[in-house]
């Protein structure tokens, strides 16, 4: 018997943009049954038309038996849409999916959870759902509850569910049923951090069983841990498969578009216009791809400025932003710095020990001169330009480090704690 049990071929997934697909009754599914190879035919003579989107193109690769595969790529790379019609959520436009063995699924937070049941008989829905009998499930009704940590709210309707009972309950249920193939897709962020490592234990342990895991994550670490291979998916086409650590140094170092590693802000609308002696001409990062900073990296910035007038000393600011626009912290270079009238020259802005947790943030930048006896005043400044991505570091024994946003933006140090009574 062959190992493959995941065999796609020439996959490709097409949206119209702007119009809503609307669902058939049966008269027309048994009518489009039918008529489905001349409708095949006169959709390739018409694909290429206007008002189309190809969410993937031609996906070709294999999954063993037993595998963990990650699933990799930049926002809108067409990961999740790959997901849905390995789950058999949506149709494929063209080319086909072979699947050996029962597929669990957690896509979404409440993925296939009806709102008017109870969690008690969402479990046992989605159970059935998988094929499963209910004596299977009853089998394993106590590990799942136990694992989600719901119990109290077992027999309330799941519409009154936060988003992390949901996400608990619906993870709980997609591992413990002893699906053949768990499909999990970047979901695990909405629990806090304790959860999200019980998450990743919990995967580990399903592969250790001989079962498949295909995993999504833009958790570095986390891929690095749970997979022997992955996928990298650009423009919803595949790019490379292979073992994980070739495949993450591809997605961190060659996957980014040069062109875009630099942004022209010279007419960029500032926030707060400035005096203008010196301009912000254009911003990059210095050693980020696909706008993310490896652990323990300094978070390097190339500035391009043009002086309008001669100035003989002028700093340069940087404050780092959250994505709920707080600011994590501010800091201002201490070097004497000096352009002339009509020069342009850039300036490589680099912080080293900023300790920045993982997460998502924004950056601004200033330039201008006093502050310290003289008053201050503000050539220029820009906001909101540069985003990037802190990845998390690795733990001692190897496993992802887990962060909650609650905790705030900074790692503080090792805290060391001693009796106070020991003098």
């Amino acid at each position: 018997m062959s190992d493959v049990v995941i065999k796609v071929e020439g996959l490709g997934k097409q949206y119209r943009i702007g119009k809503r697909e609307r669902y058939k009754t049966f008269r027309e599914a048994v009518v489009q049954m039918a008529t489905g190879p001349f409708r095949r035919l006169k959709r390739a003579m018409t694909e290429d038309e206007a008002g189309t989107f190809w969410a993937l193109q031609d996906v070709n690769f294999e999954v063993n038996r037993g595998e963990v595969v990650g699933i990799v790529g930049r926002n809108g790379a067409g990961k999740s849409t790959l997901l849905k019609i390995l789950s058999r959520i949506t149709e494929p436009t063209r080319g086909r999916v072979e699947i050996t063995g029962r597929v669990g699924s957690l896509l979404e937070v409440g993925t296939g959870f009806h709102p008017e049941l109870t969690g008690r008989e969402n479990i046992y829905l989605n159970g059935a759902i998988l094929g499963m009998t209910r004596a299977e499930i009853s089998r394993k009704f106590d590990d799942i509850i136990s694992f989600s940590e719901v119990e109290k709210f077992l027999d309330t309707q799941v519409k009154f569910f936060s988003s992390g009972m949901y996400m608990r309950l619906a993870f709980a249920v997609a591992a413990h049923l002893e699906p053949e193939i768990l499909v999990v897709d970047e979901v695990l962020a909405v629990g806090d951090a304790a959860f999200q490592k019980k998450c990743l234990g919990k995967m580990g342990e399903v592969a250790q069983q001989g079962r498949t895991v295909l995993f999504v994550s833009h958790n570095m670490g986390a891929v690095q841990q749970l997979t022997q291979r992955c996928v990298l998916l650009h423009g919803g086409r595949v790019t490379v498969v292979g073992p994980t650590e070739a495949v993450l140094a591809r997605y961190l170092d060659d996957s980014r578009d040069p062109s875009r590693q630099t942004y022209n802000v010279e007419n960029v609308p500032r926030k707060w216009p400035g005096s203008g002696e010196i301009k912000f001409v254009s911003v990059r990062f210095g050693n980020a791809r696909n706008e993310m900073i490896a652990a323990g990296a300094p978070l390097e910035i190339t500035a391009r400025l043009r002086a309008r007038e001669s100035v003989d000393h002028f700093w340069v600011s940087l404050t780092i932003f959250d994505l709920g626009g707080h600011a994590v912290g501010y800091v201002v270079t201490e070097e004497t710095l000096g352009m002339k009238m009509g020069e342009e020259a850039a300036y490589r802005v680099e912080l080293g020990d900023h300790r920045l947790a993982p997460g998502i943030y924004n950056c601004a930048l200033g330039v201008g001169t006093g502050g310290r006896i003289a008053p201050r005043m503000e050539f220029d400044y820009i906001h909101e330009v540069l985003q990037f991505e802190m990845l998390a570091p690795l733990e001692a024994e190897g496993t992802p480090m887990m962060w909650n946003s609650w905790w705030g933006g900074i790692r503080l140090p090792p805290l060391t704690v001693r009796r106070a009574d020991e003098g």
